[in-house]
């Protein structure tokens, strides 16, 4: 009697997977300590690097408004955050909230800053 055809089927598929498992063995049992373990050079080159860094990076000096900053971290606590208006790249992006949505209170103007 013939094989069906689904068996001829099942058959090559599981010989095809026995062939397949064997390469398995090669990945599990290889002599480096990773999959990465041929990139000395690489390896070298990072060691040996002065400063990885980009020069920016060491600018200490970051422009920042304490008393705007203080303000928005109240109204934050308290519960009166105001949504950004205009930051979508949209047309329709005003016209997307509900019309009966409250406007937010606005914001007390932050001092000036003393110098």
């Amino acid at each position: 009697m013939p094989p069906s055809n689904s068996a001829a089927r099942m058959l090559a598929l599981a010989a095809a997977a026995a062939l397949l498992a064997g390469c398995s063995d090669y990945l599990d049992r290889r002599d480096t300590i990773s999959l990465q373990g041929g990139n000395a050079v690489q390896t070298n080159k990072v060691t040996q690097m002065v400063d990885p860094w980009p020069r920016a990076s060491a600018d200490r000096n970051i422009a920042y408004n304490g008393a705007v900053m203080q303000t928005a971290v109240e109204r934050y606590r308290t519960g009166r955050v105001i949504p950004p208006k205009g930051t979508g790249t949209a047309a329709t992006y005003e016209s997307a909230a509900p019309n009966n949505a409250a406007p937010a209170a606005p914001a007390a103007p932050p001092p000036a800053p003393a110098n």
